[in-house]
């Protein structure tokens, strides 16, 4: 098709005139038909063709070539063709337009891929109903199979596509079916790969910085011994790369070839040619004027008589891979010096010496003329301004720019990965820019609704939780879609229920408090009542309750010292607890109250980025202390009294008397509390993410004699959710074990825990975010410091994979299997199944 509308080109343009035998002569259209194959109305295509009755037009000329131009260029038909007939002698002409559509495709069949792909491979190559069959399509189809597979390691992979007539079609239009045959044929392995010329570097090392293309390996895992052609060619780059680093700059590869084996292997041959070794001579730096020579030579790094090392070389000027790296381009761009030039330029290669002058054109400093923000349909633009580093006036820095991403990307209410800084009207001249950021909005809201049986019955939750919420539209009906948002507050609802509990809780959070400076206010009202089992009639007894009711208030701000992203953090909370023949383990009373008047402070320092469902950079440390006031000291009661006449009291016969110490004990909670964490996230490989982790945490209490409180702690194993409880008990997840199995009934006064996660996305996008990790992690809770012992753990290692979908939050499913028994046995369990919801990223 494409032949036959270039040849009539070709005829109709380029052929002259005298050759039609005709001398250019011009003619006036008197009638124009159309004739051919063709479903469209006869003077919709007349339309199209702009050829019209009265026009004056002659063979080969402008007219004609167009009209064919244009109706070729719909892509709507295969041949074309356009006739002068019935000519008359006063020069009048009729306009015959002979053409046939393209057919459209009817269905497609797909052989030789599991059923599971078929649908994959007609939306990646838009074989759709009724799309148009070209031979454009055919052979795009068939080159992107060919190459799909090929790019898995199906070196020999064979398409066939073919299609044919719909037959007995009552519908007018041609229509075809589609037949495409993949032969994949056979994986092709890399049996080996060999190297000729290389006497300075050995195999194994040029095998080695081949990253991605290996020689079969029955011990590699994670790298397959299969041949992708594109990623051969960058391993032969990385190749040369290598003896750049080494001090080879002229080495090259002058030959590779690929041979095939009987076993239906290949082998690669690679000839190399190494070159001289050279050394790094005198380096000047050129046309400097705001860094001094000695300055820029601290960020270089490099000393004379050093092994040249260009790609090294190449990272200290400027590491395209660390937008943010510590290297002369960013000096110069983070200060202002947008349109500065760094070039190294060998001025001298005698004796294998290379003498460098780094010549430097500093330009002006720049300054940002306007910034503006696209794309937020919800989000109010003072909540993304007031997040922006680079303001209107203020020096340029790329530094900014890069940090500006990262704190929107945290907000949670943005697409991370689609967050795009689009610098315009840069004007060296005047040292001015504009730069826009566009954001893309995406459901930072999230609906928490579930039933299940547990715990003897069943347990339903409904949970709302608002990110971007707007208090001060709180009475505009307008603003409800479905609820006020745009200023970034967050407000949360959450209800829990079954015969044996039920639980309330409320939380608000206000980031910028006032507008003007991230100073953070959060406050939070939980309510919470427990029922007793009754073994006789098998169901709550209501009679036998414990009520938990507390009330929380926080502020936090932001420091500048050593760095802003330090976040320092107070917080003040009241919890009220309420027993009514309420006999268990917890306390020896079952009748009366507890209160829990306590002051939390705590400082962090988070710069992960860019993404927090995905990080793949940076660390998250956090360490807070929780304290309550030290009533023993003043009190006036005297506790060590009180525990010898418990310790001297029976446990059975005097039980109303031990409770009585007790309340008095616990009626003001008396404690300390210590926790850390810290976090650490780096890109070991393209998207893949190491993150290794540690916590520790302990409760101690300001008076032996008055002992450790039974609650605020810890509780180790398992999938880390909390549940119901509001007693302040920390839930430490420790997958590959039961829940809250690795700590004793009451929970443990002190825990540690070490954790190792290998994490690789699936897909990063807008709708949902998945990725797949592996980890292995060990942890210990004990109640006194006599039985701890850091490295004394319980191990376990496993699978997971996590979901993120804006509107139901962090989901997931993770198979641990433990590598120690559980305290107190002796045999090793099998492999836990666990649901994360809502768990920490």
């Amino acid at each position: 098709m494409k032949k036959l509308y270039v040849f009539t080109l070709l005829f109709l343009l380029l052929i002259p005139q005298s050759s039609f035998g005709q001398d250019g002569k011009k003619y006036i259209i008197n009638n124009i038909i159309v004739t051919g194959n063709t479903a469209f109305n006869a003077s919709t295509i007349i339309t199209y063709s702009r050829l019209k009755k009265g026009q004056e037009v002659s063979f080969g000329g402008d007219k004609i070539g167009e009209a064919v131009k244009k109706l070729w260029g719909s892509n709507l038909f295969g041949t074309i063709d356009i006739y002068f007939i019935n000519i008359t002698e006063d020069n009048k002409v009729d306009i015959e337009i002979n053409l046939s559509d393209l057919p459209e495709l009817n269905e497609t069949k797909v052989q030789g891929v599991k059923k599971g792909k078929v649908d994959e491979i007609l939306e990646e190559n838009n074989l759709k109903q009724r799309v148009k069959v070209t031979e454009n399509l055919i052979t795009t189809t068939k080159n992107y199979l060919t190459n799909k597979y090929k790019k898995k390691g199906f070196l020999n992979t064979k398409v066939n596509v073919v299609t044919s007539d719909v037959k007995n079609d009552s519908i007018e239009k041609k229509r075809v079916n589609m037949f495409i045959n993949i032969d994949k044929g056979n994986k092709v392995k890399i049996k080996s790969i060999k190297f000729n010329g290389n006497d300075k570097l050995s195999d194994k090392k040029l095998r080695k910085a081949m990253k991605n293309t290996k020689q079969k390996n029955p011990i590699r895992i994670l790298k397959r011994s299969k041949y992708v052609e594109e990623d051969y060619k960058e391993d032969l780059v990385s190749l040369i790369d290598k003896y750049k680093e080494n001090g080879y700059r002229d080495a090259r590869v002058i030959k590779d070839s690929i041979i095939y084996n009987d076993d239906k292997s290949i082998s690669l041959l690679i000839d190399v040619e190494e070159g001289e070794k050279y050394t790094f001579g005198k380096i000047d730096f050129v046309g400097n004027t705001v860094y001094t020579d000695e300055f820029l030579s601290q960020i270089l790094r490099i000393e004379e008589g050093d092994t040249y090392n260009g790609v090294e070389l190449k990272k200290r000027i400027a590491n395209d891979e660390k937008p943010d790296g510590i290297d002369i381009t960013n000096i110069y761009q983070n200060t202002g010096y947008m349109f500065s030039t760094i070039n190294p330029v060998e001025v001298s290669a005698d004796g294998n010496v290379i003498d460098l002058e780094i010549r430097i054109t500093e330009g002006k400093p720049a300054y940002f003329n306007s910034v503006t923000v696209k794309g937020n349909d919800i989000t109010n633009d003072h909540v993304i301004y007031r997040e922006i580093r680079t303001r209107p006036g203020e020096l340029y820095s790329r530094a900014n720019i890069i940090r500006t991403i990262r704190e929107l990307g945290q907000l949670g209410f943005f697409n991370a990965q689609a967050i795009v800084p689009d610098i315009k009207n840069p004007n060296p001249v005047d040292g001015t820019l504009d730069i826009e950021y566009t954001v893309e909005e995406q459901g930072s809201s999230q609906i928490e609704l579930q039933g299940g049986y547990g715990g003897g019955g069943f347990i339903g939750t409904l949970g709302l939780s608002f990110n971007n919420f707007s208090l001060r539209n709180i009475l505009n009906g307008e603003a409800y879609k479905p609820v006020p948002r745009g200023d970034g507050q967050s407000l949360a609802l959450r209800l829990q229920a079954s015969q044996f509990f039920q639980t309330y809780s409320f939380s608000f959070s206000e980031p910028w408090l006032g507008g003007k400076k991230p100073f953070q206010l959060s406050t939070s009202i939980s309510h919470s009542r427990q029922f007793l089992f009754d073994p006789q009639t098998r169901r709550a007894d209501r009679s036998r309750r414990f009520n938990i009711t507390g009330i929380t208030f926080g502020i936090s701000t932001r420091l500048k010292e050593p760095d802003d992203y330090f976040l320092f953090s107070q917080a003040l909370s009241f919890q009220h607890y309420d027993l009514q023949n309420y006999n268990t383990g917890l306390f020896t009373f079952g009748d009366g109250s507890s209160n829990n008047l306590s002051y939390t402070i705590g400082l962090t320092r988070n710069n992960t980025y860019n993404d927090p469902i995905y990080p793949t950079g940076g660390s998250n440390f956090s360490a807070s202390a929780k304290f309550s006031i030290p009533y023993s000291l003043f009190n006036g009661v005297d506790y060590k009294a009180l525990r010898e006449e418990r310790d001297g009291l029976d446990p059975v016969a005097d039980i109303d008397r031990i409770g009585e110490i007790d309340q008095e004990r616990f009626k003001w909670l008396e404690f300390y509390k210590v926790k850390f964490k810290a976090d650490w996230y780096a890109e070991v490989a393209k998207k893949l993410v190491l993150r290794p982790s540690v916590e520790f945490g302990f409760l101690g209490a300001y008076n032996n004699d008055r002992g450790v409180i039974p609650f605020e702690r810890f509780f180790l194993g398992g999938d880390g959710l909390g549940n119901f409880a509001l007693d302040g008990r920390e839930v430490v997840q420790l997958r590959g074990y039961p829940n809250q199995s690795l700590s004793s009934q009451d929970g443990g006064s002190i825990y540690n825990k070490f954790s190792l996660e290998l994490r690789y996305p699936i897909t990063l996008g807008q709708g949902a975010k998945i990725y797949a990790l592996s980890f292995v992690e060990g942890g210990a809770s004990v109640n006194s410091f006599r039985d701890f012992n850091p490295f004394n753990l319980q191990r376990s290692a496993g699978l997971g994979v996590r979901i993120f979908m804006p509107a139901f939050g962090l989901l997931g499913i993770d198979f641990g299997k433990p590598f120690d028994p559980l305290p107190g046995q002796t045999q090793v369990g099998g492999w836990e199944t666990h649901f994360i919801i809502g768990q920490q990223f």
